[in-house]
């Protein structure tokens, strides 16, 4: 609906200008747009806006009644329509106008529908005036009586008041209000909503429900999607971007297609077709689309109940995608292992657990040198494609990534609470990511045009502290613990000598038979000797693991986006 509200009529006159009431009372939601009788003027501080004997009013559910004058009858000049509109799916686009006074230019004053829907077509052309203290109405001898509006209840009400919450995904909840919907008797063929999201590489989720299957199928679809032409061609951008509604009729082939999916929609079977705004609490607009194959497409008492539940609807999605995104920043900020901890309520300071791990300290050697080499941008390129490389080896190995510390990589392999041949799969989880990481960067090295990259990695293994520490208003989830001092220390040392792994020989896996003993090396702040070896890394990397995405269905091109 309009985001303006409307001006409350001015009662005057005597009884016998008052309309009957006309029994909208629990019919659902409903228009009814009546002449009103002699002359009707619009004054602005005095100053005359219009003057008209073909005034109307419009009752619409829950609404206060709208007094609507024909543009001939406006005394004053318009300006050309402006950026700002509105959207209802009954009536269709409001454009709004500033008033030009002879001592003021008054924003946004009035709003027309140029091209009424149905429901509306009486007011097609007609000014409304946005309430304001100033602007006052003179009904003359009318008297405005709203009807009697009916309660909204029904199955899809006790529903959205009952069960709704329990579910426990937005596909379910999809799903599920679409049937609703149909228990109501809303003549649904397809519903779609379309949320975005705040991850790294998914703009957000598009969940479409289709009668035909009676299936929700979930889209992720990359940024890209921004950029490219079937989204820009759709009546999503253009209702998420705040440029209002979109309804359409699509049964018959003459129909004014504006956007490719209703040829599409219409070849399904589809008549009818809304796309309206599902603005979150912090602006955001998402949206909501629906089609019907029936007939005579939405009724307005079908639209007018998807409309007065939207507000609802959109808060269920906001909690949804407020969850997918908490648990998404976190997986890309702290990793997934420390995320789902989290967000399982390890939140307070000092809380954590000892765990068995193996830890790797991966360091890109010449960093400095690089920098001046490269420049600034082209080195963060490069930094961003080492980091991109460590982190999906170290995944694939069974790991995770805590942290990116300058130029450097912090991961941990962990181990169960069994030991003994978990322990050593740890520890050849890690030494197989550092062999791998090395000869991997070849390929990042050639992206910039350089010969080679290096870097140095030092794998210890004990039990550390895994958990939050900081200050009150800063807390960091980390490792600490002994091993994970030897992992940096052990890395630094392989940079002065020329090797590229050096491990401690608790980490050193079983299974490794070509390490080259280095002796028990005295660490800065380690206070015993660490008996060490160095590893050398594969002549080649491994092929990388093809797994599907952590949350969900993988990105898709964005033609499936409708």
């Amino acid at each position: 609906m309009n985001a303006h509200v409307p001006p409350h009529p001015q009662n005057s006159g005597p009884d016998r200008g008052r309309p009957q009431n006309r029994g909208l009372q629990n019919r659902g939601y409903g228009i009814l747009v009546e002449p009103l009788r002699g002359e009707v003027q619009v004054r602005r501080g005095g100053c005359l806006l219009a003057k008209s004997n073909r005034a109307r009013v419009m009752y619409e559910t829950r609404l206060e009644p709208t007094i609507y004058i024909p543009r001939e009858d406006l005394v004053v000049d318009l300006s050309n329509k402006v950026g700002m509109q509105t959207f209802c799916p009954f009536k269709g686009t409001a454009q709004y106008h500033d008033l030009k006074l002879e001592d003021e230019r008054v924003d946004n004053a009035v709003w027309i529908y140029e091209n009424a829907l149905p429901e509306a077509s009486q007011i097609e052309g007609h000014v409304g005036f946005v309430a304001d203290p100033c602007t006052e109405i003179d009904l003359g001898s009318n008297q405005i009586a709203p009807p009697e509006y009916g309660n909204i209840s029904g199955p899809l009400i006790d529903w959205l008041l009952r069960e709704a919450a329990f579910l426990p995904t937005p596909a379910e909840f999809t799903k599920a209000f679409s049937e609703k919907l149909l228990e109501q008797g809303v003549y649904l063929s397809r519903l779609s909503v379309l949320a975005w999201s705040l991850h790294p590489q998914i703009a957000g989720k598009n969940f479409i429900w289709q009668r035909a299957t009676d299936e929700v199928t979930t889209y992720a679809p990359s940024y890209e999607i921004y950029e490219h032409p079937s989204y820009n061609a759709s009546p999503l951008r253009h209702v998420s971007k705040g440029l209002g509604g979109v309804r359409h009729r699509i049964d018959t082939e003459d129909s004014d297609d504006a956007f490719p999916i209703l040829s599409d929609l219409r070849a399904a079977g589809a008549t009818d077709y809304v796309a309206m705004p599902l603005p979150f609490s912090d602006g955001r607009i998402n949206v909501l689309t629906v089609a019907s194959d029936h007939p005579e497409g939405f009724s307005t008492a079908n639209l007018g109940l998807i409309f007065e539940c939207s507000a609802v609807v959109a808060r269920y999605y906001e909690v949804f995608m407020q969850r997918e995104n908490a648990q998404s920043l976190l997986e890309t900020y702290v990793g997934k292992r420390t995320g789902e901890r989290v967000l399982g309520g390890k939140i307070r300071r000092g809380e954590g657990d000892e765990i068995d791990a193996a830890i790797m300290f991966c360091d890109l050697r010449g960093s400095t040198l690089l920098e001046e080499k490269l420049g600034r941008r082209d080195y963060i390129r490069l930094l961003n494609g080492f980091f991109e490389t460590a982190s999906s080896i170290v995944h694939d190995n069974g790991g995770e990534v805590l942290k990116f510390i300058g130029d450097a990589v912090l991961a941990v392999f962990p181990a169960s609470e069994t030991g003994g041949a978990d322990a050593d799969l740890a520890r050849a989880q890690a030494l197989k990511s550092a062999r791998s990481i090395a000869p991997a960067l070849a390929n990042v090295a050639a992206e910039h045009g350089l010969e080679g990259l290096e870097c140095a990695s030092g794998i210890a293994y004990g039990t550390v502290t895994y958990g939050n520490v900081g200050s009150r208003e800063r807390l960091d989830f980390t490792v600490i613990g002994q091993a994970a001092n030897i992992a940096a220390r052990l890395g630094d040392y392989g940079k002065t000598v020329g090797h590229q792994i050096v491990v401690s020989e608790n980490s050193l896996p079983g299974s490794c038979q070509d390490s080259t003993a280095l002796g028990a090396l005295n660490l800065h702040n380690v206070s015993e000797a660490v008996q060490s070896y160095a590893v050398a890394p594969f002549r080649h990397a491994p092929a990388p693991k093809i797994l599907a995405a952590p949350d969900g269905p993988p990105p898709v091109p964005v033609t499936m986006v409708k």
